[in-house]
């Protein structure tokens, strides 16, 4: 039987690498996300993968026997490997899936650049796992790691908090985040791509000492972010959390390295130094978008625009 499933992706916008350590977070899901669409093939014992960007060009493909999941051919043998072992995960929760010699199509399509690094491995992740009726966190958690935020906003309606309870069990709550203030918040690209997994890494071996109580701090900051009913309360608590992860990853903050001069707020969103960064100013939305042109960063994204 035919399948199309949606995820989206996501941006975190407090949190970032606390979260790891059970922080509470407030995520947001995206617009932007993937599409699987999987069908049965006239070819047996095959599973013919494709992968394909924005403007619907073939950017990954592979062929694997089944049942063995074994790679007949790719344009991509790394990929393919990762690829591999996320199927295998399902198969491990689900012994019958992709077991038999039924032959299938599976392409998955994007609908943004994927440079922009908003969960192009973790909506693979949560549309396979839907497709495969199992456990996404169990697949993400054996494979590819990290804290199950993005995994939780795949399929979210709106904002949430995100928190891993005992740190593994994934605790999700709707979050009353609908800023009236909106209009002066945007996402700027920093044109750079970061390797989330390699920032996790970095975090782990860092040997900066956080700010005592760090974690009940950071998580109070996002129920009072998403709480904030002015751009001054909110920027305020965004200037506050800037303070205490700057410390603890031994990392200047953005604004300080690059946007000093800005009439407002930059935050960080998810691993310092790369993908998007939340900006926050009285400014006008022309007047905020010129700015960020002007420092050679021109995707400057209106939060309604971006967010789901």
């Amino acid at each position: 039987m035919s399948t199309v499933i949606r995820a989206h992706g996501k941006l975190l916008l407090t949190g970032e690498y606390a979260v790891l350590d059970g922080a509470e977070a407030l995520a947001l899901p995206v617009r932007y996300g993937q599409t699987l669409h999987a069908q049965p093939s006239d070819t047996p014992a095959t599973l013919r993968w494709t992968s394909v960007d924005a403007h619907g060009t073939p950017w990954f493909e592979a062929a694997f026997s089944l049942p063995t999941l074994s790679i007949e051919s790719t344009s991509d043998p790394k990929t393919a490997e990762r690829l591999r072992d996320l199927l295998l995960a399902c198969r491990r929760q689900r012994a019958d899936f992709l077991a038999d010699l039924e032959g299938w199509n599976v392409r998955i399509e994007a609908d943004y650049p994927l440079h922009w690094g908003l969960g192009s491995s973790s909506t693979l992740v949560a549309a396979l796992a839907r497709w495969a009726a199992v456990d996404p966190y169990a697949v993400l958690f054996e494979t590819l790691g990290g804290s199950g935020y993005d995994i939780a906003c795949a399929f979210a309606t709106g904002p949430i908090f995100y928190q891993l309870e005992a740190h593994q069990t994934p605790h999700v709550e709707a979050a009353p985040f609908d800023p009236p203030f909106a209009d002066h918040l945007f996402f700027v690209f920093l044109e750079r791509k970061q390797d989330s997994h390699a920032e996790i890494r970095r975090f782990r071996q860092s040997k900066a000492t956080p700010p005592a109580d760090w974690l009940n701090a950071i998580s109070a900051l996002a129920r009072q972010c998403a709480a904030a009913q002015t751009l001054e309360d909110f920027a305020q608590r965004l200037r506050e959390h800037e303070q205490l992860l700057a410390p603890a990853l031994a990392r200047t903050p953005v604004q300080e390295a690059l946007f000093e001069d800005f009439p407002g707020v930059v935050k960080s969103l998810g691993a310092w130094g790369g993908d998007f960064v939340l900006a926050a100013s009285p400014l006008a939305a022309w007047q905020t978008q010129q700015y960020f042109a002007e420092k050679g960063f021109p995707t400057c994204i209106p939060f309604r625009d971006m967010a789901l």
